[in-house]
């Protein structure tokens, strides 16, 4: 799975009950999914934490995250579950502010939260092997961004074993959802007032290679867009850029109900790295897979995760990491300094000094800096559709940010907006 960025606030829906989720959009998703359980179970007073354990510093926060809600709710029952408990249970079962550590398998369980109602009953620690869950099942929620867009899990696991990856011992293998449940969840999103529809997943390329038959990617998008002709937007969560079957590739080529918005896993633009990191791309496939969509829709945009000072990364491999920013031409960039994970190969390869991995990921966040304002820059001037958020935000469809000036429109349609200036961050645009 690509790393993502925490999110770390608490989402408040009823009183007694507060969810904090730290981590990637399919943690999100799936802390909805816990909500609705939750408030189904009648749970009262507790905060659930849905840890994330893509680096070390992801797992601190999330001990930070539990020590600090028991501070603010000292009666509250606290329940730990996501990838960092899934992966070491012990740790987060040993806190004194826990009261209960759940799996995530469990976590997605109706019946579970239903025991939690008495947890007097239920053992401290409900913590499954993931590696023997065989399947995933389709669970429906009502969207985290309002009626402007929802996201609906595909997918979950990771057959692949990169080495600087904890993430397949917190999700296990990868896991589909069939098409026809997919597809049932995007015609009841979209019957529900949802323009845009996300699709995730932990490999969300990987879909359907354990279904029968082994479909492709390519092969359920084709059907969500054939069988919900009142979709108007469909957009996929990150992918990995050497699992794009030629199917899939025509179709973010070509279909204009696709969002021109590509968020790529790449971690590094070395080919020594990328081989010790255990990725099945080279550099040259990451800048050939730009150039051929941008070439096909000039209007598409790209994000990308790089990982910085990764084991035995040298000056001259980082130099060519930076170089691919450019080369791929991405606009959106996620950069994360390495550390090593435990019970990992790559921690068991020869490090780079703290201070140079700090000083390599400035750089690529500088180097983002430069590429987002250039695309920004793009639109300044023009006249646009987006889509119009909470908060007096708005999307362009290739995922640029638009802060409103004046009244906002409806959230969750689109609307016109003439682009007439930008900050660093975000274009200003006011509603025609």
């Amino acid at each position: 799975m690509s790393p993502a960025m925490a999110d770390g606030a608490p989402s408040h829906q009823k009183p007694s009950v507060d969810i904090l989720t730290l981590g990637c959009r399919l943690n999100s998703y799936e802390s909805e999914v816990m909500r609705g359980h939750a408030e189904a179970a009648g749970l009262q007073d507790a905060v659930i934490v849905n840890t994330c354990a893509v680096t070390a510093e992801a797992v601190r926060q999330a001990r930070q995250a539990i020590r600090r809600a028991r501070r603010e709710r000292p009666g509250a029952s606290i329940i730990v579950t996501g990838c960092a408990a899934q992966i070491d249970p012990a740790s987060f079962a040993e806190m004194p502010e826990v009261t209960r550590v759940i799996g995530n398998e469990e976590k997605m369980k109706a019946e579970t939260f239903t025991a939690l109602d008495h947890l007097a009953d239920t053992p401290r620690v409900l913590v499954n092997d993931i590696m023997a869950v065989k399947e995933t099942a389709a669970h429906l929620v009502d969207g985290l961004d309002g009626r402007a867009r929802a996201f609906v899990q595909v997918q979950t696991g990771c057959d692949h074993r990169c080495t600087f990856c904890i993430i397949p011992y917190g999700r296990g293998n990868s896991r589909s959802v069939a098409a026809g449940e997919v597809v049932d969840q995007v015609k009841r999103l979209v019957a529900t007032g949802h323009y845009e529809i996300v699709l995730t997943g932990v490999d969300l390329t990987s879909w359907g290679a354990d279904l029968p038959n082994g479909p492709k990617l390519g092969n359920l998008v084709a059907r969500i867009l054939k069988l919900v002709p009142d979709l108007k937007q469909l957009r996929l969560s990150s992918i990995d850029a050497i699992e794009i079957d030629e199917p899939l590739f025509e179709l973010l080529a070509h279909e204009k109900r696709i969002a021109p918005h590509m968020h790529l896993s790449f971690q590094s633009g070395d080919d020594m790295i990328l081989k010790r990191m255990k990725r099945r791309h080279s550099r040259a496939d990451a800048i050939n897979l730009c150039n051929r969509l941008r070439a096909a829709r000039p209007e598409m945009a790209f994000g990308a995760d790089l990982i910085a000072g990764f084991p035995t990364e040298t000056d001259d491999m980082f130099a060519n990491t930076l170089a691919s920013v450019d080369e791929c031409g991405i606009d959106y960039l996620h950069v994360f300094p390495y550390s090593p994970r435990p019970g990992t190969p790559a921690a068991k390869m020869p490090q780079v000094a703290r201070d140079v991995v700090k000083a390599r990921a400035a750089r690529l966040r500088e180097k983002g800096a430069e590429r987002l304002m250039l695309r920004l820059d793009r639109h300044v001037g023009a006249e646009a559709m987006a889509l119009v958020e909470a908060g007096n935000r708005a999307r362009l469809p290739d995922f640029t940010p638009v802060r409103i000036d004046g009244a906002s429109p409806e959230p969750g349609r689109p609307a016109l907006f003439r682009l007439a200036s930008r900050t660093t961050s975000e274009l200003v645009g006011r509603p025609l």
